[in-house]
């Protein structure tokens, strides 16, 4: 399988001192200290050239707006700063928000890229989340049109040499961009799923491979299973047969000399990753379903939630509500622990979906640089190889189809 380190940059400073009502407070720009945002870029960049030099196969990471969940605010001019830092690793961005940004210039940003890198880029896209569209005053109803409409610009810019367009949101005449791409027809495109059934069939439609949810908790694996199951089911309408180079994944791993230090290190970590950043900003979510944002039966294809978790299972974390009782029965599951641990865990997830890459995030929270570090060197040098070396042969959800 292909190994990935997924990082959200978040603010480096626990700030849960300020919290009201168990809340960080808005605006937070008032709180900041700028050696602080200076230092937390200058030590991610520092800890993804570690990646590579450990062996990892790329570096992951995302684009949000105005929290200190993640100064990924433009993951392109992230990917150009380890671009010049780094000889081999892949470069995923994962991804840029296409309803909220101008596609031609996200195509050339993303040509660009591919020259900087030499060929390393995948292109991620995404819809992004209620605070992004408030944040660049579009309308949540426009979010699906704008984003197909993007993409076609995007890949027509790649791949013509010259081309017109005359859309809903954006008109182009007689367009050729410059630089090229390295990457032929274009770079890879993928895109993560949260649970829309539009978005997955939109990525069957394009064949482009997904990331479905974060796996956490038995109500989020069971929405995981379904997404994959209906994505097969797409591509096979289609004539495609899912493979594990259609599949990522993303784990939360942790590696210690025992599943016990794990959740006394890392505890304090997920925690305030869970109860403060993670809430952060986020509006109320409950009216998304009247917004326009996803179609009325973007979740028809998810089966309810079971009534109870099954024996020995975690329920699924609740943002504000990750207490230490929690993080323990989370970890029970979770590739937190030894390396032998650590590495049965991923190998069980992956075996489970059929996914061919994994993307590792061990640095929740506002995690100490030393103890970033000392993760990567584990993984890379501990749990790496074991991962590096099996073989994801096929997708469950697939073969249970044919």
């Amino acid at each position: 399988m292909k190994v990935f380190l997924f990082d959200l940059l978040p603010y480096g400073k626990h700030m849960d001192h300020l919290a009201q009502n168990g809340r960080l407070p808005w605006p937070f720009s008032p709180h900041i200290d700028p050696e602080i945002q200076v230092r937390t870029y200058a030590e991610h960049l520092d800890a993804w050239e570690e990646v590579e030099r450990v062996g990892f196969d790329g570096i992951a990471f995302n684009e949000h707006h105005g929290t200190p969940y993640g100064l990924m605010t433009s993951p392109n001019l992230l990917a150009a700063a380890i671009s010049q830092r780094t000889k081999r690793v892949k470069i995923l961005i994962l991804g840029n928000l296409l309803p909220i940004h101008d596609p031609l210039r996200l195509a050339e940003e993303i040509a660009m890229l591919d020259n900087l890198t030499g060929g390393r880029i995948i292109c991620g896209v995404a819809r992004g989340i209620p605070r992004e569209y408030k944040y660049f005053n579009i309308p949540l109803n426009e979010s699906r049109a704008r984003f197909n409409e993007a993409y076609e610009i995007m890949k027509k810019a790649w791949t013509e040499d010259r081309f017109t367009y005359n859309g809903q949101f954006h008109s182009y005449n007689d367009i050729s961009i410059l630089p090229r791409p390295v990457q032929k027809p274009h770079p890879p495109v993928w895109v993560p799923i949260a649970a829309s059934k539009d978005s997955i069939e939109w990525a069957a439609a394009n064949d482009v491979p997904i990331t479905p949810g974060s796996g956490m908790g038995t109500m989020a694996e069971q929405a995981r299973e379904d997404i994959i199951i209906h994505y097969a089911k797409c591509l096979r309408a289609r004539g495609v047969k899912m493979t594990p180079d259609h599949l990522s994944i993303q784990i939360n791993c942790y590696v210690a000399d025992s599943k016990a230090q794990a959740v006394e290190e890392c505890g304090p970590y997920v925690r305030y990753l869970f109860n403060y950043l993670f809430p952060y900003d986020q509006g109320d979510f409950s009216k998304i379903a009247s917004s326009g944002y996803n179609s009325p039966d973007a979740r028809g294809h998810l089966r309810a939630p079971p009534a109870a978790p099954p024996r020995g299972a975690a329920p699924p974390p609740a943002f504000g509500a990750m207490d230490e009782a929690a993080v323990k029965r989370m970890a029970q599951t979770a590739a937190w622990g030894t390396p032998d641990e650590v590495a049965q865990a991923i190998i069980r997830e992956v075996e489970a979906t059929g996914a061919g890459t994994v993307l590792l995030m061990c640095n929740v929270g506002a995690m100490p640089q030393h103890m970033f570090l000392k993760q990567i060197r584990r993984l890379g040098e501990e749990v790496l190889p074991r991962l590096k070396a099996h073989k994801v042969k096929f997708v469950p959800a697939a073969e249970a189809l044919a």
